[in-house]
């Protein structure tokens, strides 16, 4: 029986990242299937945004299902009536060193402590106020918005909020 170890035991982020894919073999690839869904437009009234409240990391698994989560909700509103951007990336390899549990055994194998450990999944670091996800959208959409990033929300690890900016301040902004 393999001991399998869950995604709160990768959330906490220590030491250095473990990035140089040249160096890592077998890195495994990003379960994200798609960073842009939707229409793109330059006619959305609203921009949402989700942002981290705390530090962690969220793995590649976890990105998707909030992606898949929120696309699911916003389906509701048409295709052409919003775009969805996933703005982060798991580049951040993590490693397991796989302890296993034998039929006859009464305990866990101990062996090699702080061993080093084979890549198993991928994870991006975020920070207090990191943009995990953005939602351009018309304004008679903002309800079914707000609940998709509501859904959303609940597949990450962190806790999360949401701001919402109207675009034409943002368009203001970048020319000014």
């Amino acid at each position: 029986m393999m001991v399998e170890l869950k995604g709160r035991n990768y959330r906490e982020i220590k030491g250095m990242p473990y990035v140089r894919r040249e160096f890592i073999p077998g890195a495994p690839q990003t379960k994200i299937a798609k960073f842009s869904v939707g229409t793109p437009s330059q006619d959305y009234d609203l921009k949402l945004e989700l942002r981290a409240k705390g530090r962690a990391q969220i793995r590649h698994n976890a990105i998707e299902a909030a992606r898949v989560a929120a696309n699911k909700k916003l389906s509701e509103i048409g295709e052409g009536n919003y775009h969805l951007l996933v703005k982060i990336y798991p580049h951040v390899v993590l490693r397991e060193n796989k302890m296993i549990a034998t039929a006859g055994a009464d305990r866990l194998q101990e062996g090699m402590r702080r061993a080093f450990g084979k890549p198993i999944g991928l994870a991006a670091r975020v920070e207090i106020d990191t943009l995990i996800l953005e939602l351009n959208m018309k304004k008679e959409s903002l309800g079914k918005a707000k609940e998709a990033f509501k859904v959303a929300a609940s597949k990450l690890p962190i806790k999360t909020y949401m701001r919402e900016i109207p675009l034409k301040q943002v368009l203001l902004e970048e020319k000014g």
